[in-house]
């Protein structure tokens, strides 16, 4: 695919998780362990692993999945209820990430030089204080601090996940920026449909997506909306600012 005329382009707003780092696989390690618990309390049924809820509810945080589990099977939650397996799943999925992920030098090397070109922030479905302890743990607080981030499941009046666009046009409202002047990056077609919604240019990124997926994912990014989809943050940074990225040793 070739890339889309981006010359009034001055923002890049990028997902987290599955993009930035490979969170995704561990993540739903941890999360599977408390949404067994939470189909316990509710006498739930279906496949609760962490590769089957991975498959299914990429780009969703633990809410909405939570809330799409319950009411596919016709169980009403008291939201009191719902806000404590949410905290509970936000606390252990993030002690989890902040042990397992480490710094990708190729991921560090290409935000540096997007950077260099583009204003930054994230725009993630994921809680604040998940996303805090992934960009410590890999090597990009410095790059996209915490001032520059923003979460559907706690920026919002109300919290929310994608698909719904309200998280992007949050973020275009408070950068001051208009949905022309901005490039979403996802690895989901969640997530592409969601900055698809708020009139953004997306490109899709499927790096961190298991090498016998990234066909598969790549058609729904496209589906989605999506303008074009790269392999690789090097590839997709090279588009952007028109150079080879260069990881340093």
């Amino acid at each position: 695919m070739s890339t889309p005329d981006l010359t009034g382009v001055s923002t890049l707003l990028l997902d987290a998780d599955g993009t930035l780092f490979p969170s995704e696989e561990p993540a739903y390690v941890a999360s599977a362990v408390v949404t067994r618990d939470f189909a316990r309390r509710f006498g739930l049924t279906g496949d609760f692993s962490p590769e089957h809820l991975r498959l299914t509810s990429t780009g969703k945080n633990f809410r909405t999945t939570a809330q799409d589990l319950a009411a596919r099977q016709g169980v009403h939650l008291d939201p009191a209820e719902l806000e404590a397996w949410v905290e509970r799943e936000k606390r252990e999925v993030t002690a989890y990430l902040g042990r397992v992920l480490t710094p990708r030098p190729d991921v560090v090397a290409a935000v540096t030089a997007l950077g260099r070109r583009y204003r930054l922030a994230v725009v993630s479905s994921s809680a604040l204080t998940r996303l805090a302890a992934c960009f410590a743990a890999g090597g990009l607080d410095g790059l996209l601090p915490a001032g520059s981030r923003f979460s559907a499941e706690d920026s919002l009046p109300v919290p929310t996940s994608k698909p719904d666009p309200a998280v992007y046009r949050h973020a275009l409202a408070e950068l001051g920026v208009a949905p022309w002047e901005a490039l979403a990056v996802e690895d989901s077609a969640t997530g592409a449909a969601s900055a698809v919604a708020a009139g953004i240019a997306t490109a899709g990124l499927v790096q961190f997506v298991p090498e016998e997926e990234r066909a598969e994912r790549s058609a729904r990014l496209s589906g989605a909306g999506a303008a074009w989809v790269r392999s690789d943050w090097g590839r997709l940074a090279a588009d952007l600012v028109g150079d080879t990225v260069r990881v340093a040793p």
